[in-house]
């Protein structure tokens, strides 16, 4: 896992995370939930954590020193692709972020692998 996979997790409404530091995804788990975001339609990098954040009730929050190298990696993979545009409010120059095919592809093979992953350690978090 590279540091470029980490992300601040909260664990809870009063904003204290995991030890108050950095608490890592599993590899892979941050393109997903940025290909998942983007999925939903083009936007920045500021809205795609708007978004995880939001989507998640709060509980995950992407930083910035994670989310952008994470998107140039995604970029550079041809699973995303990025073009300059202009915010509405303020007029801002951002770079807009949209899935390409080969992402839409890749998304939906991880969907599936990480449902199973998820249920296989349910399974097992649910033995008594």
């Amino acid at each position: 896992m590279s540091i470029d996979d980490h992300a601040r997790v909260r664990l809870d409404p009063g904003n204290r995370t995991m030890a108050q530091s950095e608490a890592a995804f599993l590899p892979g788990t941050l393109n997903l939930l940025i290909l998942k975001t983007v999925a939903m339609g083009p936007t920045h990098g500021w809205g795609i954590s708007r978004r995880i954040r939001a989507l998640s009730s709060d509980v995950l929050e992407v930083n910035q020193g994670s989310l952008y190298p994470a998107l140039q990696r995604l970029e550079q993979r041809g699973l995303i692709d990025a073009s300059w545009g202009t915010l509405a409010e303020g007029g801002r120059r951002v770079r807009i972020y949209k899935l390409t095919a080969k992402g839409r592809s890749y998304l939906a093979r991880e969907r599936d692998l990480w449902a199973g992953f998820v249920t296989a350690v349910q399974r097992i978090l649910e033995t008594t």
